[in-house]
């Protein structure tokens, strides 16, 4: 039986995302363990982040400085914008480096189910960008759920009036993805979207 303090901590990091009760307590004794190499260090970087953590107040990221390291990269391209549901999605997207342009949060997508409207996402901040100006291409990178699609297309709605030019993201086959292991949803769109050969 551990203390109360140490089983506090354990149902703590449990409930973190990936973390089951086992891995928890893994954890758990990992850094009772090592207290001096790794809990000090642990401790002083969740305070140091909890002081200084912001969001974005221009694109709705998560950093510690406000505009965050993207929106003040002046490497970046002002004209690309690209659209996420989540900050995950957002620095999934730029752990690839594939995208040279600027983000913006929404903050979740559209659900009735939950109850999540258009009000309560940051799209008309969204429209606000756009509407400034500078902005040529608004990428849509939602989910490929019912919901990131409802989202999508009520985004593709309120920008059509402005002229620039909106794509998404191209769903479908995973590379090194095998058809007979494939559900019908991911086939269909990835047929939808053949494209020419060569």
């Amino acid at each position: 039986m551990a203390s109360p303090e140490i089983e506090s901590l354990t149902q703590a990091l449990s409930r973190l995302p990936g973390l089951g009760p086992r891995s928890a307590r893994r954890a758990v004794l990992y850094l009772l363990k090592k207290r001096e190499a790794a809990m000090g260090p642990l401790l002083r970087a969740l305070e140091a982040v909890n002081e200084a953590l912001v969001t974005c107040s221009t694109c709705g990221n998560v950093d510690t400085i406000n505009p965050c390291s993207i929106c003040s990269d002046p490497r970046r391209d002002e004209r690309a914008l690209c659209v996420v549901e989540d900050v995950a999605d957002l620095w999934a997207l730029d752990r690839s480096r594939l995208f040279p342009g600027r983000f913006h949060v929404l903050g979740g997508r559209l659900s009735a189910l939950e109850g999540i409207r258009p009000e309560d996402l940051s799209i008309d901040a969204l429209i606000n960008r756009v509407a400034a100006g500078g902005v040529d291409e608004v990428v849509l990178a939602m989910n490929a759920t019912l919901e990131g699609q409802t989202t999508a297309h009520y985004i593709a709605e309120r920008i059509e009036q402005y002229p620039v030019r909106l794509t998404q993201l191209a769903h479908g086959l995973p590379v090194g993805g095998e058809l007979d292991y494939l559900d019908e949803g991911t086939l269909a769109q990835a047929l939808r979207a053949r494209r020419p050969v060569g």
